[in-house]
């Protein structure tokens, strides 16, 4: 008998769904996940995604062509379900060839129906077992299930506990996150019955990631007990790296915060050239959505312009970091190519030794 290929032992659901060639999935992470870095992950093997959460349309649809460009290999978006306009997002992916939709926070079924009808695979992302057992019933083909071991917006449960739940639970495709960053979690992600993993802060530690270098060297200072789980940014709880600027949101008081975040909504107009009545718009969505008081609805828009100014201009002391707990186990920056291999050389040789008879596990196993 031939060996089979590396790539061919990890062929899972989620391969055959996505049409990719290994079970890894880059999540879409604002200022993170642009084409570039969707793309490489793409050429890679895995299932890149576009994220378009602070995208206009227009710069969307030139996002999906320059990434296009870049590949000929599928990939998704990740949209926000309660932007004004994202039917008409969907449309045009859609009409672009885009493989999956991808959701952060959960869609409401009409527009699961919608994505289904555009011949889209709806991934929406889920942080509770009944979330889980309330999007398959309303017909999405997957899950991304995240733990609280997740960077951004996350929950308390851990990854090995929430996972094994979901997966009891539903009968749809699963991908576990939160707590992944090698060939090793991939395999005891396969244990749990997922179909794969989906990696956020171990792309953003990427050659291919457009996070500026001094940041990725800061990140990679950090330890596993660096992050914290927080609301003061945006009203909402997310694991970001503890520094200077979540430390001074923390102690500021209500009003302070609200001057804050009005401060950062002007900051981000100017630079995303985003009208105030979409703006406005998209905060009244967002209050209709997840049934925030008008001081949450302020607050979001701290989040966009924190982040821009440690991702991407490299000032992470004046910015928000956001990541997973992984962060203290990640010590360099491969490209996605040179990740994704790595990764699927580490899970087929976990494999091999599961699979290895004759014999008790030696000691050196063991202490493994």
């Amino acid at each position: 008998m031939t060996e089979q290929p590396a790539a061919g032992r990890l062929r899972t659901r989620a391969t055959a769904l996505f049409g990719v060639e290994v079970p890894v999935v880059q999540t879409g992470m604002g200022y993170v996940s642009d084409p570039r870095l969707t793309a490489a992950t793409a050429e890679a093997g895995g299932l890149g995604i576009l994220s378009a959460g602070l995208l206009s349309y227009e710069q969307l649809a030139a996002a999906i062509d320059e990434v296009q460009a870049r590949t000929d290999r599928p990939f998704g978006v990740n949209v926000r379900a309660d932007q004004p306009d994202v039917e008409r997002r969907i449309d045009l992916m859609a009409r672009r060839g885009v493989r999956v939709a991808s959701f952060a926070l959960a869609p409401r079924q009409p527009l699961i129906a919608r994505c289904k009808e555009a011949g889209l695979v709806v991934v929406p992302s889920v942080g509770a077992r009944r979330h889980a057992e309330k999007v398959a019933s309303w017909g999405a083909d997957a899950v991304v299930v995240q733990g609280g071991e997740g960077g951004g917006h996350t929950g308390q449960v851990p990854t090995s506990l929430l996972l094994p739940q979901v997966r009891d639970a539903v009968d749809i495709v699963v991908i576990g996150a939160g707590g992944y960053f090698d060939g090793r979690g991939l395999v005891s992600a396969l244990a749990y019955g997922a179909d794969g993993i989906a990696m956020g802060t171990r792309f953003l530690l990427t050659s291919d990631s457009p996070v500026a270098a001094e940041v990725k060297e800061e990140y990679l200072r950090k330890t596993v007990h660096d992050t914290v789980l927080t609301s003061e940014i945006d009203g909402v709880p997310q694991r970001v790296v503890r520094g200077r600027t979540v430390d001074a949101l923390e102690r500021t008081s209500g009003p302070g915060r609200l001057v804050r975040a009005a401060r950062n909504a002007v900051a981000f107009r100017r630079m995303s050239g985003t009208p105030w009545r979409e703006m406005v718009r998209e905060g009244l969505a967002m209050r209709r959505a997840h049934n925030l008081s008008w001081s949450r609805v302020v607050m979001a828009a701290n989040a966009p312009m924190l982040y821009r100014t440690a991702l991407l201009d490299g000032r992470p002391n004046e910015g928000v970091m956001a990541t997973g707990q992984v962060l203290g186990v990640i010590d360099d920056l491969p490209s996605c190519r040179e990740l994704i291999a790595r990764l699927t050389r580490e899970a087929t040789e976990v494999l091999d030794r599961l699979a290895a008879t004759g014999g008790p596990v030696s000691t050196a196993d063991r202490a493994h």
